[in-house]
């Protein structure tokens, strides 16, 4: 959100030594990669640089392949385009629950047959945030 707020438009995630990536992630990644797209008359605005089978498989299952851009080969950075390396953050507990609880609710708003896969994880979040709000009281 820092580097979209900062003029970025356009992402590459290099991806050779993700194995995996939970449903939050694809959430959180899924909502951005939306985000993205509509600033971009619905062209990806998020590379997907070397994913494996696994993870191809799991976007195209969820229904949010068509966010990304999926392309193999090595790293080349053209024109401007610079690294850039995530700074370390320490999330409360509330912002670890909201941000799993918008994920989830972002697969099933994109594809409505993620319903019945997040249905009772949304439940539980939400009820979790609530539980955490109220002993922040």
């Amino acid at each position: 959100s820092e580097l979209l707020q900062s003029g970025y438009r356009y992402f590459v995630l290099e991806l050779s030594d993700c194995v995996l990536m939970d449903s939050t992630f694809l959430g959180v990644l899924a909502g951005f990669g939306l985000k993205l797209s509509s600033a971009r008359d619905a062209e990806p605005a998020i590379e997907l640089l070397n994913p494996n089978a696994r993870i191809s498989d799991l976007l195209d299952n969820l229904g949010v392949l068509h966010l990304f851009k999926i392309t193999h080969g090595p790293l080349e950075l053209a024109g401007k385009g610079e690294m850039q390396v995530p700074c370390a953050a320490a999330p409360t507990r509330e912002e670890v629950t909201r941000a799993c609880l918008e994920a989830h609710r972002t697969l099933m708003e994109i594809n409505p047959a993620n319903v019945s896969k997040f249905k009772e994880v949304t439940q539980f979040l939400a009820e979790d945030l609530k539980r955490i709000k109220e002993g922040a009281r």
